[in-house]
């Protein structure tokens, strides 16, 4: 993960929050993939089935075009390249709802194993494993755990490191080979990596909102773990991990947004209503005119973030507080407007519509609801609460 460090006490760097060649390559190769194998049809499909997530599909982004290494620096398979350029990546995914482990495998979990020590042979071999994208891995925690302040850990850790404990509705732990899991331990709060296929560990499949990101309780009754980082490191890798991915989880939301948009300009333009596109009506010109505009505020706070945690910003966590306190609720709205101006056909199951907006209010529960995080925001910039 390329970031760059600089004195405690320099100003933060101007964001910059266009985008490079670089990432316009990058967006033109995920598009081009979704667009032919992740069509709405093709997703429907999915999430009508048993099967977790597209594992063709998350072969060909993650190995093929090679975004599971993204974050990963290249000396252990990666691209060594940074958040603005997984940013571009869940914009597209958002765009499609596209059923992948993306978040969960490769900006979560390769986040938390960033966090702990690189010359270990353990967090060495499970970051190789996931940039090549033959590994998918997932963070046990609770989809709904904010940065700032994740909770105790449900699991404990013996001194022999088996784990014993339960953690709830974690995402893509269904579709997951390897967990990370947060414990507490003998010497206080640890990581411990552990093999979804070993003795002891359970998984029960929940039925989500959202069908396209499959949640599951992990249960570990005995479970051999790996210790991967104790005390102030393990806590520092999970807490950062949380902060990436409630980052980059903006910019997801505003694929959502953007497709949501797009979508209902096309659909207004075309409908037609007393001899006229419904588009052409003033009051519906409004309506999409103020979306516009929320969609592109958004684009601003998600650029903002990701540019932020690419760089190392100590306004970093502001950042992420502001992007995910205005994303979520801008990718509902726009999800709910697109249902409603497509009129009959946006309520029926065979248009995708719906998908985003189980997407979209799935991702604002997600890593802390808006309101968590303007309260973070508040104590992040000392502004009391009245």
């Amino acid at each position: 993960m390329t970031t760059e460090t600089r004195p405690a006490d320099a100003p933060a760097p101007d964001p910059d929050l266009l985008y490079s060649d670089d990432e316009d390559a990058l967006r033109d190769a995920v598009r081009a993939l979704l667009t032919d194998r992740s069509d709405p049809a093709t997703v429907l499909a999915a999430v009508e089935s048993d099967v977790p997530y597209d594992a063709g599909l998350w072969r060909s982004l993650a190995t093929e075009i090679g975004t599971a290494g993204l974050l990963v620096p290249e000396k252990f398979g990666g691209a060594g390249a940074g958040t603005r350029e997984a940013a571009v990546v869940l914009e597209e995914l958002g765009r499609a709802v596209a059923p992948v482990p993306y978040l969960t495998s490769a900006v979560l979990a390769v986040t938390a194993l960033l966090g702990c020590d690189h010359e270990d042979a353990e967090v060495a071999g499970a970051l190789t494993a996931l940039a090549a994208g033959t590994t998918v891995g997932a963070l046990a925690v609770p989809l709904t755990t904010a940065p700032g302040g994740p909770p105790a850990p449900t699991v404990r850790a013996a001194a022999d490191g088996t784990l014993t404990g339960r953690v709830t509705s974690v995402a893509d732990a269904a579709a997951a080979d390897l967990l990370l899991v947060p414990a507490q331990g003998p010497e206080g709060p640890a990581l411990y990596a552990v093999e979804t296929a070993a003795d002891g560990v359970r998984t029960e499949r929940v039925t989500p909102l959202d069908l396209t990101r499959p949640l599951a309780h992990v249960g570990l009754d005995g479970a051999r773990g790996r210790l991967l980082a104790i005390g102030d490191r393990a806590r520092e890798a999970v807490a950062t991990a949380l902060l990436t991915g409630a980052g980059l989880l903006a910019s997801e939301q505003l694929g959502i947004a953007e497709w949501c948009l797009a979508e209902t300009v096309r659909h207004t333009a075309e409908r037609t209503q007393f001899g006229r596109p419904v588009g052409s009506f003033q009051a519906l010109k409004h309506r999409m005119a103020a979306l516009w505009l929320e969609v592109a505020s958004a684009r601003a706070a998600a650029r903002n973030a990701a540019d932020a945690l690419a760089t190392g910003s100590p306004d970093a966590p502001v950042a992420v507080a502001v992007a995910q306190a205005y994303c979520a609720p801008v990718a509902v709205r726009a999800a709910e407007e697109c249902i409603q101006l497509h009129g009959g056909i946006g309520m029926t199951w065979e248009h995708p519509a719906h998908l985003y907006l189980k997407r979209a209010k799935s991702d604002e529960l997600t890593l802390g609801t808006p309101g968590r995080h303007r309260e973070a925001l508040a104590a992040l910039v000392d502004l009391g609460a009245p």
